[in-house]
C-alpha cells in the first residue's frame, strides 16, 4: 500500500480497498441467495411433511373411529 510521509492514503489506496469491499459484498450477496434458496427448499420440504403428517393422523383417527362402530355395531345385533 502506498502512503505518503505524513501515512495518509493515497487515492489509488482508497480505491484498491473499494475494490476489495466490492468483491466481499457480491460474495456476500451471492452467499445470502445461497442460503436464501436452502430456506425455501428446506420450507417446502417441512410444509409436505407437515401436510403427510396431519394425513396420516386423519388416516389413524378414521380407522379407530371405524373400528370403534364396527365393535359397537356388531355387539349390539349379535345378542
Amino acid at each position: 500500500m502506498t502512503t505518503t510521509a505524513s501515512n495518509e492514503p493515497t487515492l489509488a489506496d482508497v480505491i484498491e480497498k473499494l475494490d476489495r469491499l466490492a468483491t466481499k459484498v457480491e460474495k456476500l450477496s451471492t452467499d445470502v441467495e445461497k442460503t436464501n434458496d436452502q430456506t425455501d427448499r428446506f420450507n417446502d420440504k417441512f410444509d409436505r411433511s407437515q401436510k403427510a403428517t396431519q394425513w396420516v393422523v386423519q388416516l389413524a383417527f378414521t380407522l379407530i373411529a371405524s373400528a370403534t362402530i364396527t365393535v359397537i355395531i356388531t355387539s349390539v345385533f349379535h345378542k
